[in-house]
């Protein structure tokens, strides 16, 4: 990554600066990203949309980032991040008028492309923040900090998921993309005031051909990123998908299932939170008993949406995955970091995006066409198969030394 001089260097002001800035970037683009999924229906009434159709407004931002994930981290290793970090603000602002536009005028096409635009920005901010922010602190303190960040994301989703209902009930569904937007305006600005003198960074080399093509034949990257791809998978279907469920299959209100389904992101961000602390303070510091403790708890809890019919159970099998599942992805963005030179720790981050968001793009319309053809409960069951299996890899993990 670029514009760096030292690992430390900088004051805690400017440390917890980086953080918060890159924190609400993140959160603006996971706001944007999820906004369509707590009002589906009504947008499927507005557009015309089946629930494929419908699921491609969340699925093509994953689509976008899993294919310029890894080209933006090998860029953040050569060239200048607070350059990429207002572009990608640009983009994302953009993206959201583009989108009210779009969706005001009825036109799905360019809606959906207003949304690649989004999904670039996305990868900047994540890729660039996952990294920055592990720089900025002492190796002992850099699960934490990675965790801390992550959290952005359940928090962005959180906000999506309660506020769309919300916005829509006052301004209409297109107004949910260009205020979720506004907020990466206020990102930036703090990103740019901490980083005024120095963004942190490892004082390395750019990465030659030899040492990226080591990182993508590492049997151990591969492993971890195929970990992040169920977990992103699981995250996403939920995510997608409960809002329309809980209407469906339980009646309630529109915007009562977007503050219900607010609660997986908002565990979540806690799970995320405390993954470097859980690994620290009960594992001693390893890794693979933190993933393989959090997909054995998520495999009964999303198998159950399938079998119990209560709504108080289902809420309890909602906070049980939020955690679990959230608990292993933030920890999987420093255990990446932990397992491969310095050189191409951004890199690796940026691969480790790519899968894991291939997961995410993948499942909100898998899981639409399982749940045209066979109903919600076999596409829940569904989902505890991938959670088993996230078991069974997750056993054959590296520990990083």
């Amino acid at each position: 990554m670029s514009d760096r001089t030292n690992t430390t260097g900088g004051t805690r002001r400017e440390t917890l600066g980086l953080l918060a800035g890159f924190f609400l970037l993140s959160t603006a683009a996971a706001a944007y990203e999820i906004a369509p999924a707590s009002v589906l229906p009504v947008v499927q009434e507005s557009l015309g949309l089946g629930a494929s159709a419908a699921g491609w407004l969340i699925s093509v931002m994953y689509a976008t980032a899993v294919v310029t994930s890894v080209p933006a981290g090998i860029a953040l290793d050569r060239f200048s991040v607070r350059k990429a970090v207002v572009f990608g603000t640009l983009a994302l602002v953009v993206a959201g008028v583009w989108g009210w536009y779009a969706a005001t005028a009825g036109a799905y096409l360019w809606l959906l492309a207003s949304r690649v635009l989004g999904g670039i920005a996305y990868v900047i901010f994540w890729n660039a923040g996952a990294n920055g922010v592990g720089s900025a602190v002492p190796p002992r303190y850099r699960a934490s900090a990675v965790g801390v960040f992550t959290a952005s994301a359940p928090v962005g989703f959180a906000l999506g998921q309660f506020g769309s209902p919300l916005i829509e009930s006052v301004a209409g569904w297109p107004a949910i993309f260009p205020t979720y937007a506004a907020i990466g305006v206020v990102g930036v600005a703090v990103f740019l005031r901490a980083t005024r003198r120095r963004v942190p960074g490892v004082e390395t080399a750019a990465p030659d051909r030899m040492a990226l093509r080591e990182l993508f034949t590492s049997p151990a990257v591969w492993t971890v990123c195929v970990l992040c791809f169920l977990a992103y998978s699981l995250y996403l279907f939920v995510n997608t998908w409960l809002p329309s469920y809980l209407v469906e299959g339980f009646g309630i209100p529109l915007a009562a299932s977007g503050l219900l389904t607010a609660l997986f992101p908002t565990i979540g961000a806690i799970g995320r939170s405390a993954s470097g602390v859980v690994s620290e303070r009960v594992f001693g510091g390893k890794r693979r008993p933190v993933a393989v403790a959090s997909f054995a708890v998520a495999t009964p809890a999303v198998v159950a949406f399938a079998l119990v019919s209560n709504i108080g159970l289902v809420v309890a099998a909602l906070v049980v995955v939020g955690f679990a599942i959230q608990l292993v992805t933030g920890l999987l963005f420093s255990y990446i970091a932990e397992i491969v030179p310095p050189a191409v720790r951004t890199t690796a981050v940026s691969l480790l995006t790519s899968v894991g968001l291939f997961g995410a793009f993948v499942a909100p319309i898998a899981a639409g066409t399982v749940i045209d053809r066979a109903g919600y409960g076999s596409a829940f069951l569904v989902a505890g198969g991938v959670a088993l299996l996230g078991v069974l890899l997750a056993l054959r993990a590296p520990e990083p030394e």
